[in-house]
């Protein structure tokens, strides 16, 4: 494995609060969840940051996981193999699956950022995020986070609608019977010529 060299400045500031972020009560959480989805237990049962990065690095879990949790599997290969481009393409096929199974752009990861360790605490709000999708296309097995809302689309009539142009709010503010007539705030000021 390649190693970077160490962060100074702001850079290192930056990597120390992404750190703190980090949440080692839903990292326990996304472990189960995974291993309730999958059905196979994750390699190393250590809790901490480096240790669920080396669960997920190679990427072959979080593209079973995928599958598993939609009707038809979304990635067809897997790559086995130990380099490191090969592992990250199982990375990206893992996001671009997220992008199909409906996950939003701000949802996700890149791909450094579980490949290096680098943002961890985005590496769980993606499973997070992605538990929620699932729940809403239809998955009853084990989930984590929330539960999406369902749309839900309202019919006025006609009357209904005009009835509420004439209501004023008071949320709007009214005027009525206020002026500022008799007003005084402080001396007036006197100009000379």
């Amino acid at each position: 494995m390649a190693h970077r060299a160490e962060k100074s400045g702001l850079s290192k500031d930056i990597q120390r609060k992404l750190e703190a972020k980090y949440n080692l009560e839903q990292e326990k959480q996304c472990r189960a969840w995974i291993e309730a989805v999958t059905g196979e237990e994750l390699e190393n049962q250590e809790v901490g940051m480096h240790s669920f990065q080396g669960c997920l690095k190679d990427g072959q879990v979080l593209c079973r996981l995928i599958n598993a949790l939609s009707d038809t599997p979304l990635i067809s290969k897997i790559n086995t193999q130990k380099m490191a481009f090969k592992q990250m393409e199982n990375i990206e096929k893992f996001l671009t699956a997220c992008k199909k199974f409906g996950l939003v752009d701000g949802d996700l990861f890149q791909t450094a950022d579980l490949y290096e360790c680098q943002n961890m605490s985005q590496v769980i709000v993606t499973l997070y995020q992605l538990s929620s999708v699932a729940q809403k296309h239809g998955y009853t097995g084990a989930t984590i986070g929330v539960k999406l809302s369902d749309k839900n689309a309202r019919q006025f009539t006609e009357e209904q609608l005009n009835d509420g142009k004439t209501v004023i709010g008071l949320q709007y503010g009214t005027n009525k019977g206020a002026s500022q007539a008799g007003m005084n705030i402080g001396k007036t000021r006197a100009i000379m010529d």
